[in-house]
């Protein structure tokens, strides 16, 4: 994985990464804060934990709370995996009724592996084949109810939450 990064991780990114890995293999669902400046890597961190996730067999999900934000993890992402084999694809509301339908499908078929997007990956209609891994960035703006649906259901997917905002005591 580390050789789709065209830098070295920071100590601290090698913590979080060491840290993440050990609670995806423990067998009990991770629920881990990230939280780090704007521009720290967060994102490069939530792809490892990500691709982890994927290469056990797993699906993945990274979700924003903009169109915009979801974009630009999408074109990190996908730039990233350009020469890889991991199928992923990209899940907004700008999408066309027909393609949504067949992005869905994909997703419920496990076609894709790794799926970034909006609120769009918490809708009703939305089934996941096997997600084992759900990334929220910047967590504080979606409510409680939100950040559950991940884990409701027969899924109890690990759960890293993202954010550049300190979060209080």
């Amino acid at each position: 994985i580390r050789r789709l990064f065209p830098f070295q991780f920071t100590p601290g990114q090698n913590q979080a990464v060491k840290d993440i890995v050990a609670d995806l293999a423990s067998g009990l669902a991770m629920h881990r804060l990230l939280q780090a400046d704007v521009g720290a890597g967060k994102t490069a961190i939530a792809m490892y934990g990500m691709l982890v996730a994927v290469a056990a067999d797993f699906q993945a999900a990274l979700m924003a709370p903009t169109e915009l934000l979801a974009s630009q993890h999408w074109q990190t992402i996908d730039t990233a995996l350009a020469n890889s084999r991991v199928k992923r694809t990209l899940l907004t509301g700008n999408l066309t009724p027909k393609q949504r339908k067949k992005t869905l499908q994909e997703i419920a078929d496990g076609e894709v592996q790794l799926i970034v997007g909006t609120q769009a990956l918490i809708q009703q209609d939305i089934t996941f084949s096997n997600l084992g891994l759900a990334v929220i960035d910047e967590q504080h703006r979606f409510g409680v109810g939100q950040r559950a649906k991940f884990s409701l259901g027969d899924h109890n997917p690990h759960v890293l939450v993202m954010t550049a905002t300190p979060i209080p005591r």
